[in-house]
């Protein structure tokens, strides 16, 4: 009968440790944006978010408005 051989697990530190030089190696290739860019995007995402704040505040208040038409005409 063959015996098999169990591989056994660096420890858990080892293993963290491992991870964490792993992370960093990624982390040294990743493009990262200017400041500039970081403000251009952010304005971006201000006005957009600001856009549709306005709109869903619209329609709510027009269904409200016409909600209280259909309700004071049943009544």
């Amino acid at each position: 009968m063959a015996t098999q051989t169990k591989k056994k697990k660096p420890n858990i530190f080892k293993r963290f440790f491992a991870w964490i030089g792993r992370s960093w190696a990624e982390l040294k290739k990743v493009s990262w944006p200017t400041p500039k860019q970081v403000v251009k995007n952010l304005g971006i995402v201000l006005v957009v978010v600001l856009f549709f704040l306005i709109a869903v505040g619209a329609a709510d208040l027009l269904f409200s408005w016409l909600l209280g038409l259909l309700t004071s005409v049943g009544a």
